[in-house]
């Protein structure tokens, strides 16, 4: 797997080398070793042991529908009162974050209604804050630390 732009972490892996598997801490349990999976893994482990999120309140792999339509929202973040703060997509690192990625998250956005929305291909993260008040959002330039939000 390649490189990416986040800390290392304590990797455990299983499977195969024709069918490799990492270990989810959210999940608990090993699951296919994707370049998605591998940015995922490696943005969530960044969140709990760099920027003090709690594993308990985040989530991967969160099913959403509109209608008929079924959606997959990466990562969620949720608040002690288990509402939704922040939505999580992650692209493989050979895929360019676009604006047809924010759309994506923004229509996940539709449903949950969160506070910040971020993008990673684990080589580029972006994270905005949405003003609702004023109708529209805001680029921050890092990815805020928990204490930072939990505050809000």
């Amino acid at each position: 797997m390649i490189r990416l732009n986040l800390p290392s972490f304590a990797i455990k892996l299983s499977g195969t080398q024709e069918h490799p598997r990492i270990f989810d801490i959210l999940r608990h349990r090993h699951v296919a070793l994707t370049p998605e999976e591998w940015v995922r893994q490696h943005f969530v482990h960044y969140l709990i042991e760099h920027k003090g999120y709690p594993a308990a309140l985040m989530a991967n792999e969160i099913s959403l529908a509109i209608g008929n339509k079924k959606l997959r929202a990466d990562s969620v973040l949720y608040d002690r009162r288990l509402q939704p703060r922040m939505i999580m997509e992650y692209k493989a690192p050979t895929i360019s974050i676009t604006q047809k990625v924010f759309e994506q998250i923004a229509a996940y956005n539709l449903l949950l209604h969160v506070d910040y929305l971020v993008m990673s291909n684990g080589l580029q993260h972006y994270c905005c804050r949405m003003d609702y008040e004023n109708r529209r959002y805001e680029f921050l330039k890092d990815i805020p630390d928990y204490k930072d939000i939990a505050q809000q």
